[in-house]
């Protein structure tokens, strides 16, 4: 009796640490979707690079991007239950150094190759590994580090932020290690690796779980579950993200050829303007991140205004594709995803409990990367064809989206639930 008293006043004692007292942690988890991000989106300015050197077409090009989303959507659900049963360093810290140990692959196929199209994809698939078991699990690190939902919406907002931060660095970095030799982004994936790992290592001590992992048989009955439960939000938030990131990185693979095939817009030139719509999406998920707190409403309302501004800036191209009028309308798409990203981050890891979170979120994370996936390569076959097919279609599934958010997200009739 005595020993469970001075247990209990241990506990009462202790005061759980907020982002002040975890800020060196934060910055150390926030640079894991930086580097994942830098990974991939540095490429995009590259790729008609790519093309140029290795002889191969649009849509092969737009596959070195989509081989990286598609290794990454198969094992990020195995990566997300693994965490929960192993924790979530365990997992990250190893996933970081395959996916720095692919960035070697594919650079030293570039540089020592005559054929190295199909030897940088192998690369390309081993980051794609990587970037399963690291980037989607600092969303439920987040969720578990942190007792309060302020400080998870606030962390998760600067998370989303980093990540948007990667993607508006990546253009114009990726531009300039090209300009130097076209293959050394591949190169440089390895030393962010490097960094982001020591980060981890030395900053983020991951809370010690006080129950035992739940069997297996056991989790996916509880999984199950969930989805028939909450379903009628989570599919909703899973294929509203999904679409978001098909829509940001086709249009991220329209403006990298429109700028340089039909501008003539090449260099840190044409990174710096693909930087444009992207900053305005960083500052977006920032403030957005920083204004939410754990209001649920609120999260709904921004997802849905945020995805109509962005599906009423691309339908307008339909009637001009002037190089401003593209900048100014897809830096207005840039703020709405930029709005609707935080708050579908925060709407999943603050509804779903500590013990399924790391599978869930990653079944959430897969979906988005289905999106990156998809992005590219249906945009590479449209260009072949008419930019207005670009345009309907990238207007016409935000619009999707915007009313699967308005009918499907109520985070009044889940609350009484």
């Amino acid at each position: 009796m005595k020993e469970e008293m001075e247990n209990l006043c241990k506990q009462k004692s202790r005061k759980p640490e907020g982002i002040g007292e975890q800020k060196w942690a934060i910055m150390s988890i926030s640079s894991i979707p930086l580097v994942m991000t830098l990974g991939n989106s540095m490429l995009i300015p590259v790729l008609p690079s790519m093309e140029k050197e290795l002889s191969i077409s649009s849509f092969q090009s737009s596959m070195i991007i989509t081989v990286y989303s598609i290794v990454a959507i198969i094992l990020i659900p195995i990566a997300g239950y693994l965490s929960d049963h192993i924790g979530r360093k365990k997992v990250i810290i190893p996933s970081l150094i395959i996916a720095g140990i692919g960035g070697i692959v594919s650079g030293w196929a570039a540089w020592k190759m005559n054929d190295a199209y199909w030897i940088i994809l192998v690369g390309r698939a081993l980051q794609g590994v990587g970037a399963a078991g690291a980037a989607p699990i600092v969303l439920p690190l987040v969720g578990d580090m942190f007792k309060n939902e302020d400080e998870v919406s606030s962390t998760l907002g600067i998370i989303e932020t980093s990540n948007t931060l990667g993607k508006v660095l990546s253009p114009v970095l990726g531009a300039f290690l090209a300009g130097i030799v076209w293959f050394l982004p591949f190169f440089s994936f390895p030393v962010f690796c490097a960094i982001s790992c020591i980060l981890m290592l030395l900053l983020v001590k991951c809370p010690k779980s006080e129950q035992e992992p739940i069997p297996f048989k056991k989790f996916f009955q509880n999984l199950k579950h969930i989805f028939k439960t909450e379903g009628h939000w989570l599919y909703a938030i899973f294929l509203v993200g999904g679409i978001l990131m098909f829509v940001l990185f086709g249009v991220l693979f329209y403006l990298t050829d429109v700028f340089e095939k039909e501008y003539g817009i090449v260099g840190i030139k044409k990174g710096l303007f693909l930087a444009l719509p992207l900053g305005a999406l960083c500052l977006s998920s920032f403030v957005t991140g920083k204004i939410i707190k754990k209001n649920k409403v609120l999260m709904k309302w921004l997802i849905f205004a945020g995805i109509v501004i962005s599906c009423i800036s691309i339908a307008a191209l339909y009637f001009s594709i002037k190089l401003w009028f593209i900048i100014i309308m897809f830096l207005l798409s840039g703020i709405g995803i930029g709005a609707g990203l935080p708050c579908l981050d925060a709407l999943i890891t603050e509804g779903i409990e500590k013990e399924e979170r790391g599978t869930v979120t990653s079944l959430y994370s897969s979906m988005r990367f289905i999106g990156v996936a998809a992005g590219p390569p249906v945009i590479a076959v449209l260009l072949k064809h008419s930019h207005t097919w670009i345009f309907i279609l990238l207007s016409s599934i935000s619009l999707i989206a915007a009313l699967v958010t308005l009918k499907a997200i109520r985070p009044n009739a889940t609350k009484e639930q």
